[in-house]
């Protein structure tokens, strides 16, 4: 699979969570250890578009919640993985929410970016963005819906 989001050819939308700042307990220093900091989370998932399925002009689909990716509960996600408890890793925070995404089957890609706001003066974030595939996920997780 190629890196778009959304692509009419592959059938594809983009769900999307921008610039959600979270207080979370991270970081590989003693005083990261004692007090939570300030993260900002991006999430750009790639989700099987049903609606545009065999159509060169998507029909807009049946207008319910479910046959869709809720990006509220995506949100409810990302804020229990936070709460959850200390990381050591802005990577590993990324990889966890990613994995969390591809839980829901019609989630193909997950891209996820996680930013540390107050680590240097000078300096607007630091942090990591990483990019996971359903199909590599699924050696991960084997029993995804």
């Amino acid at each position: 699979m190629n890196a778009r989001i959304a692509s009419a050819a592959q059938t594809l939308r983009h769900v999307f969570l921008r610039d959600m700042v979270l207080q979370a307990s991270i970081g590989v220093h003693a005083a990261e250890h004692e007090a939570k900091q300030r993260v900002r989370i991006n999430i750009d998932l790639a989700v099987i578009d049903d609606a545009a399925r065999n159509l060169s002009r998507a029909a807009p689909g049946r207008d319910i919640l479910s046959r869709v990716v809720d990006y509220e509960a995506v949100a409810d996600r990302v804020r229990a993985i936070v709460a959850s408890g200390h990381v050591s890793l802005v990577e590993t925070l990324a990889e966890r929410i990613a994995l969390s995404c591809l839980l829901d089957g019609r989630v193909r890609l997950a891209r996820v970016r996680v930013e540390k706001l107050d680590v240097f003066a000078d300096t607007a974030s630091v942090g990591v963005e990483i990019e996971r595939q359903a199909d590599l996920a699924e050696q991960i997780i084997p029993d995804r819906p």
